[in-house]
C-alpha cells in the first residue's frame, strides 16, 4: 500500500501540524477507510433530487466540512428546466393475500420507484406488474429506477422473487408526498491566494448505492476536509448536488461569475476495483485535461482516458457550448460498464477501503499538479549558467536532465506541465528542478 507522500508536496501546499500526517505518512488505506466509514454511515439514508433525505445528507457532510445549504423554490425557472416539486418518503410495502410484504421499503430503499407518487389501493397482479421492475439477468438483484419528471408509481424487486407471484389481489402503499418545496444543494468555498478557482463536483442524490456515487460524495467530503486545512494557490469550490438539476440550477444561478473556474472535476465511482478512467472535458486539451493524463501516465497503474461525449454525469452541464468549462470526469469504471451499477449489487460489499485511499491519492496528485504548475523565467539565458560552482550537479543527481529542461524552456512562455511534456521527464521532478534553479537565484517566476 503506497503512501500519500512525494517530494514535491510541500512546495505546492504548505501543509500545517493538524493535517501533516496527509503528506508525511497517512497511507492511502487509512484514508480509504475514513471515506468508506463515511459511505456506511450514509448508506441507509434514502435520497432523491429533492427532500429530506437529501437535506440529512448535506447535514452529516456538515459534521466534517462547513457547507452552506442552498434551497432553490419548486417552480423556479432555470434555463430550459423547472425545479420540480419536492418528493418525501416515510413508508412504502407490496402485501399480498396472505399479508406478507413482497417489497417493503423499510428492508431496502431501492424497492420503491425514486418519485413515486402517494398511492394506497387493492390492485390485481394484472395491473400490478405495470409497476414493477425486475432484472432478469441477474435474478437475486433489486433494480434502482426513478419517474423524476413523469409522475408514476412503482416498486423494484428481484426477479426471483417476481416469479414466485401469484394471482389475487396485492394492497399497494406508498407514503410518501409530492408537492411545492425546494432543491437544496451544498456548497462550500475555500478561498486561495488567487481568485481563479478549481470546481470538484459531485451528485449526492442517490438512495443507498456505495459506488454510485456515495463513493464520489465520501471521497469529495474528505478531499474538501483535507484541503481545507492548507494554504492554497487557487480557490476551491465543492457542490454536493443532484445530477443534472442541480449543476444546471447552479450553473443558471451562478452564470456571471462561473469565468473564474479555471479547472473542474466530476467525482463520480470511485470506490469499485476497476481502474482509475479520465473523462476529457469539452475542450480535450484544456489544463485540467493534460494534468489528469500526466498523473495517471506516471502513477504506475493501468488507467484509461476517455476523450469527451455529451452523455454522462454534470460534466456535460458545466461542458455544454454556453459555458465550455474546462471540466473533466474523475472515475474508476464508468457508469454502466459493471452490472452492479444502479443495481441493489451497488452495496457496501462492493467498494474497497483501497480503491477509495487509490483514487484520493491520485486527485490529490492532479490539484498538486495544478497548484505547482506555473511558469518560470531564466534569468540566466544567454547559455547555460555554471551550474558545478553552485553544486547543483550533485545536488540534483539523477535530475540533471530535469534541471536542463527546466534551464532551457523557462522563457516565460512554456509552463512546467509544458516542460514534462516535452521532455518526457515527471512533473514531480521538474517540478523540484524549478525549485532548486529558484533557490539559487537562476529562476524568477513568470507573471
Amino acid at each position: 500500500m503506497g503512501v500519500i507522500r512525494t517530494s514535491n508536496r510541500k512546495g505546492i501546499l504548505n501543509v500545517n501540524i493538524e493535517i501533516a500526517k496527509y503528506c508525511t505518512g497517512e497511507s492511502e488505506l487509512e484514508i480509504g477507510q475514513a471515506i468508506y466509514s463515511l459511505i456506511a454511515e450514509l448508506y441507509p439514508v434514502c435520497r432523491s433530487i429533492t427532500g429530506n433525505g437529501f437535506r440529512q445528507t448535506l447535514e452529516t457532510l456538515r459534521h466534517h466540512i462547513q457547507l452552506k445549504v442552498h434551497e432553490v423554490p419548486s417552480g423556479t425557472e432555470v434555463f430550459d428546466w423547472v425545479v420540480p416539486k419536492e418528493w418525501n418518503i416515510r413508508d412504502a410495502y407490496v402485501k399480498n393475500s396472505k399479508g406478507e410484504k413482497i417489497a417493503d421499503f423499510q428492508k431496502s430503499n431501492l424497492h420503491v420507484l425514486n418519485y413515486s407518487v402517494p398511492v394506497n389501493k387493492i390492485v390485481s397482479l394484472n395491473e400490478l406488474r405495470e409497476h414493477l421492475f425486475t432484472l432478469p439477468d441477474y435474478p437475486d438483484w433489486t433494480p434502482y429506477k426513478t419517474s423524476y419528471y413523469k409522475e408514476n408509481w412503482g416498486f423494484s424487486l428481484s426477479y426471483n422473487e417476481f416469479q414466485k407471484l401469484e394471482e389475487g389481489d396485492y394492497q399497494v402503499l406508498i407514503d410518501s408526498t409530492l408537492e411545492n418545496g425546494s432543491l437544496s444543494y451544498g456548497e462550500l468555498y475555500l478561498p486561495g491566494e488567487e481568485m481563479n478557482e478549481i470546481l470538484i463536483s459531485c451528485h449526492a442524490c442517490h438512495p443507498s448505492l456505495a459506488n454510485d456515487n456515495l463513493s464520489g460524495v465520501s471521497l469529495t467530503t474528505m478531499l474538501a476536509k483535507y484541503l481545507g486545512d492548507c494554504s492554497r494557490r487557487f480557490s476551491y469550490r465543492f457542490l454536493f448536488i443532484p445530477g443534472t438539476i442541480g449543476s444546471i440550477t447552479w450553473l443558471c444561478l451562478n452564470k456571471t461569475s462561473v469565468n473564474k473556474i479555471k479547472h473542474g472535476l466530476v467525482i463520480s465511482g470511485v470506490g469499485d476495483a476497476g481502474n482509475i478512467t479520465y473523462k476529457k472535458s469539452r475542450r480535450g486539451d484544456a489544463e485540467i485535461d493534460r494534468a489528469a493524463f500526466h498523473i495517471l501516465k506516471n502513477s504506475g497503474q493501468p488507467y484509461e482516458v476517455m476523450d469527451f461525449s455529451p452523455y454522462g454525469y454534470d460534466e456535460r452541464q458545466y461542458c455544454s457550448p454556453g459555458f465550455d468549462l474546462p471540466v473533466g470526469r474523475f472515475s474508476r469504471t464508468p457508469f454502466g460498464r459493471y452490472p452492479e451499477y444502479h443495481t441493489s449489487a451497488d452495496n457496501l460489499d462492493f467498494v474497497t477501503a483501497y480503491a477509495l485511499g487509490n483514487s484520493f491519492a491520485r486527485l490529490l496528485d492532479i490539484l498538486l499538479l495544478l497548484e505547482g504548475n506555473r511558469t518560470f523565467l531564466n534569468r540566466n539565458p544567454h547559455c547555460e549558467p555554471q551550474l558545478g560552482k553552485r553544486g547543483l550537479y550533485d545536488s540534483i543527481g539523477d535530475n540533471e536532465l530535469a534541471m536542463l529542461w527546466v534551464l532551457n524552456l523557462s522563457d516565460g512562455r512554456h509552463s512546467l506541465l509544458d516542460i514534462a511534456e516535452r521532455s518526457g521527464v515527471s512533473f514531480a521532478a521538474v517540478q523540484g528542478a524549478a525549485e532548486l534553479l529558484r533557490r539559487h537565484c537562476l529562476l524568477d517566476v513568470s507573471g
